[in-house]
């Protein structure tokens, strides 16, 4: 049996500097591993990263979202339940409109690391 050399990687703190670095020996709580399984879950469909872009920008309604990314009005609202039910987003009733926005900017950088990640490796 050989030993290789692990590949030359880049130091976390080193990758995204502004970030706090979270000891990889730490042992987390399973009630904790899960609620970030499903919170990654959540923001793994295509049109809910869009909707985490999109009030990345700004707070929007339901109508808006649907003009900004083209998606039929029922499907947003769907996605919107999601994001919700995991805390990603929070919806505030203005009349006879739900206005939404992000809980916590922080878990837009999640979207914004996987998306840039994405396009980095298709150059």
């Amino acid at each position: 049996m050989t030993s290789e050399a692990a590949p030359d990687t880049m130091p976390a703190a080193e990758h995204s500097p502004d970030r706090p670095s979270i000891s990889p020996v730490t042992r987390r709580p399973a009630d904790t591993l899960a609620a970030a399984g499903d919170l990654l879950r959540a923001l793994s469909a295509p049109v809910r990263i869009a909707i985490v872009l999109e009030l990345r920008e700004s707070d929007r309604c339901v109508h808006e979202l649907v003009d900004a990314l083209g998606v039929a009005q029922p499907l947003i609202s769907q996605h919107l339940r999601v994001l919700k039910a995991v805390g990603v987003v929070h919806g505030e009733r203005h009349g006879r409109e739900v206005v939404y926005r992000l809980v916590d900017e922080h878990l837009s950088h999640i979207v914004v690391d996987a998306v840039a990640h994405a396009e980095e490796g298709s150059r």
